[in-house]
């Protein structure tokens, strides 16, 4: 059987993915500015407030899911996987803040981009899915790229950057959950429970480090929570128009825009090798994405 294009869907269904792109890629905007007003409030703010805050955001989107759906959204088949996966997203947005108040925003953002072939392994090892030997092969290019990145040793890159490495281990430990529990519950009971316990494991520590903010410090962390919130929303809204597999790819216009307010704000820019690293990581996460797609669509066919 050849590649199954994209443009192979219904013309109604394509232009459903027109719009999903168009919520994904505003996703993805606001998502690195959340990243860009963290990563600036860390030089006077504890990583630990401002990824609390940040999560406030997330909490508000389920609660206004609960408003919505009332409190049957709060039934699901695995409570022991939602709090889990609740944890887990919880520890891999502290690593994240905490090692982006050393590592360059941009540089941050491309090591970040191993998660998917974190996940490609972890389904394979826990999941049990079948991976060949071509995403295999794109797995490894990925690492190759995420180590011309970090370039561990040469002293080029802040040691935080394995924080991120860190923190991309978690994020595919909840994106492997979230497969797990895709057959028994549905994406808003996900979200309510990832907000309702990261919220909580975070409040944790709040006692330890909370600095009551100055004038503008409170201003940032309002408008950080507000546009996490909208950049949440903005991911469902494309999830619910288009396939995943269609939006997916516009994850990686992160590196464009982590670039983009790196040099605005930081003055900071990837040197050559880092574009090297962050090219090959794109390329091979758009391959297995590719083949993902291939893969699921052969699956659909052969049960319909």
């Amino acid at each position: 059987m050849s590649p199954i294009s994209p443009l192979a869907v219904p013309v109604a269904r394509r232009a459903e993915n027109g719009k999903g792109l168009l919520f994904m890629g505003l996703g993805m905007f606001l998502f690195s500015a959340v990243d860009t007003t963290a990563k600036f409030l860390t030089d006077s703010l504890h990583p630990f407030q401002i990824v609390w805050t940040r999560q406030l955001g997330l909490l508000a989107v389920a609660v206004f899911l609960i408003t919505m759906q009332g409190r049957r959204i709060l039934k699901t088949g695995h409570p022991r996987l939602q709090l889990l996966r609740g944890f887990v997203a919880a520890c891999s947005a502290a690593l994240f803040i905490f090692g982006v108040s050393y590592v360059a925003l941009a540089d941050a953002v491309a090591i970040s981009f191993v998660a998917p072939f974190m996940v490609t392994m972890m389904g394979a090892l826990i999941l049990r899915e079948a991976v060949g030997i071509r995403r295999w092969v794109a797995v490894t290019l990925g690492f190759v790229g995420a180590l011309i990145v970090i370039r561990p040793g040469l002293g080029i890159v802040h040691p935080a950057a394995g924080l991120i490495v860190l923190a991309a281990f978690f994020f595919a430990i909840r994106q492997v959950v979230s497969r797990a529990l895709s057959d028994s519950d549905n994406t808003s009971t996900t979200i309510v429970y990832t907000a309702l316990v990261s919220v909580a494991v975070l409040s944790v520590p709040m006692a330890f480090v909370w600095k009551t903010p100055s004038g503008y410090e409170w201003g940032l962390l309002a408008l950080m929570a507000v546009i996490a919130a909208a950049a949440e929303i903005c991911v469902i809204k494309a999830l619910e128009l288009a396939m995943a597999v269609v939006v997916a790819p516009m994850q990686y216009t992160l590196i464009l825009w982590g670039t983009f307010y790196g040099f605005v704000v930081f003055g900071q820019l990837p040197d050559f090798w880092t574009w090297v690293g962050a090219a090959i990581i794109v390329a091979t996460g758009l391959y297995t994405l590719r083949r993902e797609y291939i893969v699921s669509k052969r699956r659909d066919d052969a049960r319909s």
